[in-house]
């Protein structure tokens, strides 16, 4: 997958690879986030292009790309609380075709809780549990890249380390491209195995987790 957007961004150039975590990063209000909504198809593109596997996107419409093999993961997490969990889970059945109509089994090896919360209202759930949720939701639509707005936002310990846990599963065993916006450094340094970081819109920097020890890098995220 790979990005170019003008208008908003100015000469912002982004690559996400299979089996590889791309994490994007910067203070708040730099474009992280509509850069992400750009991707899946939430905000229309005025000039540059997004490919995916070498087939350019345009401004096809989020449901069609959806169904091309791009999951999102937004933030705070937008679950439906009147639907039960597996409701919300069944909503992703939409972007795949009626025979791959199913809830992965590694969805519940990821997040066992989920399995024994199916039919208990999304609403009564903790705010890390909807965020299990919402990521799950998104796998069963069988994601060829997994893009992820902020998923440790107001997510207590225990469960962030479960969200990393699944986040390398899904790029090393099931070899899936993993975009990540995130603010939580540390969550990043762990992850990633490419960074960009931005600010007023460009990409000031790009390379690998370890450039994110340099203090020539960090001054970028400091408010």
């Amino acid at each position: 997958m790979s990005c170019r957007r003008q208008a908003v961004f100015r000469g912002v150039s982004l690559k996400a690879a299979a089996g590889r975590i791309t994490c994007v990063l910067g203070r708040n209000g730099v474009g992280k986030t509509s850069l992400l909504r750009a991707v899946v198809g939430h905000h229309p593109l005025t000039a540059g292009q997004i490919s995916m596997n070498g087939k350019i996107l345009g401004n096809s419409a989020a449901y069609d790309r959806a169904r091309s093999g791009i999951g999102f993961v937004p933030q705070g997490r937008e679950v439906f609380p009147l639907l039960s969990v597996e409701e919300n889970l069944q909503i992703g059945y939409i972007a795949v075709k009626r025979a791959s109509r199913s809830i992965p089994d590694y969805v519940f090896e990821l997040f066992p809780v989920l399995k024994d919360m199916l039919h208990r209202r999304c609403g009564d759930l903790s705010g890390g549990q909807q965020q299990q949720l919402a990521i799950s939701r998104a796998l069963v639509m069988r994601p060829k890249l997994l893009v992820l707005d902020e998923p440790t936002e107001g997510i207590q310990p225990s469960i962030i380390k479960d969200i990393g846990r699944a986040i390398r599963f899904l790029r090393d065993e099931e070899g899936m491209a993993i975009l990540l916006v995130e603010q939580y450094l540390d969550f990043c340094r762990e992850l990633a195995d490419d960074l960009y970081i931005m600010d007023r819109g460009e990409v000031v920097h790009s390379g690998d987790a370890a450039s994110l020890d340099r203090a020539d890098v960090r001054q970028h995220l400091m408010v």
